[in-house]
């Protein structure tokens, strides 16, 4: 049958109520699903992938090289050997994610690397440590901001940053809800404007200091050659992979590009590497270079003030053109920063639908807006992320500490799941070169050192809390993974005992729908479809002379991965319609079916349900509801409410709707 996807919201702007005008000024107009075009249009370019998720990677050199700095205290000469190994990093990073968005072009993402790989229980520890790191990729990026912003600003006005970074928050969550390319595209300029005045900064920074290079040069090497002597080259060692290991919130962002690969253009692999190699190459030049210059300019901290800033300051303070670029570039620093809490918004909600699709978190994440972006998760990637905020004051130091360590579980993760493809055997291996594996081995080394170094370094600043979320969350999704397998196994057993009872064999009537109709709601072909349809017919024998079996399409995240998503969703809903019609004719009543695709799906039943009133006169709407033997508050939250919402709206329009139980244990 034919589906309809008109839009159910399209009232009259003047016939709007108030409530109804305010979101769609907020959030926009609905997209439509009949728009064949829709997902080409949604989906970002190199150039927009690069704003939408390389940001995070580019502005963590706002904070991640000054962490490393700081951890060198007075052997600052030690930066020369920390910038290459900072960009050497870099590489190698964003070069394994290169290879794992091959290996997974439809999405890469550390939790599906991590379950694919290394099995579902490591894919979950994996994908619940990205959504921390998701929650304090917003948290760290805004607080950073709000350090930049504020570092030209008089004292007094500081009063003000925590407040100022609670609006950023919610602004961007405003956009994120309108939609995905809307929000990347605001920000684009933002984007242009930090590269524009950073790379003025290091090239200035660096050119403007050339004759002073080899002076520098040979302090560095006397210096080495004397502490080499005094400390010795272990302790040196020592003390450099401890500046190292603090300053991994440099690599954080990396992996959002393989996180991201299904909402990137035809071809999305393509498009990703190239995005990959944009943020790589940005990201090496930008944090090593900000570490020369520390060096140069002889950078020391100031209490208010980020090391950015006193670079500036020391740089192109002291004219007045000189200062007005201090303010424009702290702005461009700042702002970009709340660019990288795109990352956050963008990649958390997904890697939540992916899980909510794999029944590890409450399915109803898995569920698109009418805009087409997982509202569910990016409400609550804002509410925890404004908690995190909120918890810490916005302290960036005690955030980024928190932040790197769930980073770096999951690199250690992905990249030890690709190296073991080289060492796995029988059919589901996969040829690996040496080169790959050289690359993954290397990788795994440096990511599982930072890791180890971060923990036990920082475990009493921030480093406990971040392991205890991270196993709460974990502990959480095990159980909500056991609830939701012990409910399917109920429903099944409920299913084989209905499947294998004895049709009745009798003539089929043709359908007439003036006669009674039972029109009855149903998910997908099951046990609970089949118990609602079977108890109607024993509950009103002889009542009803045909049947109209209606069901939605849900466009939800796990699904919307293409051009032809919605065709082939539209065939799957049909198909499973299809079994129910053939079922109740076996039981001999005539049937048929009518369904739509949408998101909302209590809204498009509403609209389905009237629709049916003009062709089907006389009818009782039915649907099935899984009625617990001990009701819990977190099954209501785990189990959809669309029968009792759908029957709420339809007694309030003067139709009777029955809700049918299906009791399992």
């Amino acid at each position: 049958m034919a589906t309809d996807n008109r839009d159910p919201d399209q009232t009259p702007p003047h016939l709007q109520n108030p409530t109804k005008k305010l979101k769609r000024l907020l959030l926009g107009e609905p997209k439509s699903l009949a728009d064949q075009s829709i997902f080409h249009r949604l989906s970002l370019i190199p150039f927009l992938a690069w704003v939408g998720l390389g940001a995070d990677g580019l502005s963590s050199s706002a904070y991640g090289p000054e962490e490393a700095f700081k951890a060198l205290a007075d052997r600052r000469y030690l930066v020369v050997f920390l910038a290459i190994m900072m960009a050497a990093t870099v590489m190698i990073i964003s070069s394994a994610y290169r290879k794992i968005i091959e290996a997974f072009p439809h999405g890469g993402g550390g939790y599906v690397v991590a379950s694919k790989l290394l099995g579902r229980k490591t894919g979950v520890v994996s994908g619940c440590a990205l959504l921390v790191d998701y929650v304090l990729t917003i948290t760290v990026s805004i607080a950073a901001a709000g350090d930049a912003l504020f570092s030209f600003l008089p004292g007094p006005w500081h009063a003000l940053r925590l407040p100022t970074e609670i609006l950023l928050i919610f602004l961007l969550t405003t956009l994120n809800l309108r939609g995905l390319r809307e929000s990347v595209t605001v920000l684009a300029p933002i984007f242009i404007f930090f590269l524009v005045t950073h790379l003025i900064l290091i090239g200035w920074g660096i050119i403007g200091h050339l004759p002073e290079v080899p002076n520098t040069f040979q302090s560095v090497s006397q210096n080495l050659a004397a502490d080499w002597k005094g400390i010795g080259p272990w302790a040196l060692f020592l003390l450099l992979i401890h500046a190292y290991s603090l300053g991994g919130g440099t690599y954080t962002g990396i992996e959002a590009v393989s996180n991201g690969v299904p909402i990137m253009r035809e071809p999305r692999v393509r498009t990703a590497k190239i995005t990959m190699n944009y943020m790589a190459v940005s990201l090496a030049i930008t944090a090593s270079g900000l570490l020369l210059c520390y060096l140069l300019w002889d950078v020391s901290p100031v209490a208010g003030k980020t090391l950015n800033a006193v670079l500036l300051e020391r740089i192109a303070g002291t004219s007045p053109l000189g200062h007005g670029f201090v303010i424009a570039t702290l702005l461009a620093e700042g702002l970009l920063l709340v660019v990288a809490a795109q990352a956050g918004f963008i990649d958390g909600p997904r890697v939540l639908a992916n899980m909510a699709v794999d029944s590890w978190v409450p399915r109803r994440f898995a569920s698109l807006s009418e805009r087409l972006t997982t509202g569910n998760g990016i409400l609550l990637m804002a509410i925890a992320s404004l908690g995190a905020l909120l918890y810490t004051h916005g302290n960036t130091a005690q955030l980024v500490v928190m932040y790197s360590i769930n980073v770096f579980l999951t690199f250690s993760l992905s990249i030890f799941g690709m190296l073991s493809l080289r060492f796995r055997k029988g059919p589901h291996r996969i040829k690996q070169t040496w080169s790959d594996t050289i690359l993954f081995f290397v990788g795994f080394m440096l990511c599982s050192t930072i890791l180890v170094i971060t923990v036990v370094e920082k475990f009493a600043e921030g480093g406990w809390l971040t392991l205890g979320i991270t196993g709460g969350i974990i502990f959480l999704c095990f159980n909500i993974k056991s609830h939701y397998l012990a409910t399917a196994a109920s429903l099944h057993k409920l299913y084989m005992k209905l499947e294998h009872m004895v049709p009745r064999s009798r003539n089929l009537p043709d359908l007439d729908p003036k006669q009674r109709t039972a029109v009855v709601l149903v998910g997908g072909y099951g046990g609970l479809g089949i118990h609602t349809m079977q108890t109607i017919m024993k509950t009103f024998p002889g009542v009803f002379k045909n049947i109209v079996f209606i069901s939605i399409g849900v466009v939800d995240s796990g699904g919307f991965k293409g051009e032809h998503a919605i065709d082939a969703l539209a065939h799957d809903t049909e198909s499973m319609l299809q079994k129910y019609v053939k079922r109740s004719q076996q039981l001999g009543v005539p049937a048929t079916f009518r369904f739509r695709l949408g998101t909302d799906i209590v809204s498009e039943c509403e609209t389905l349900c009237t629709d049916l009133l003009t062709e089907f006169p006389e009818v009782t709407f039915f649907t099935g509801k899984i009625i617990f033997e001990r009701e819990r508050w977190f099954q209501r939250i785990l189990h959809n409410e669309t029968g009792l919402a759908l029957q709420k709206r339809l007694q309030l329009a003067g139709l009777t709707m029955v809700i049918l139980p299906a009791r399992v244990t």
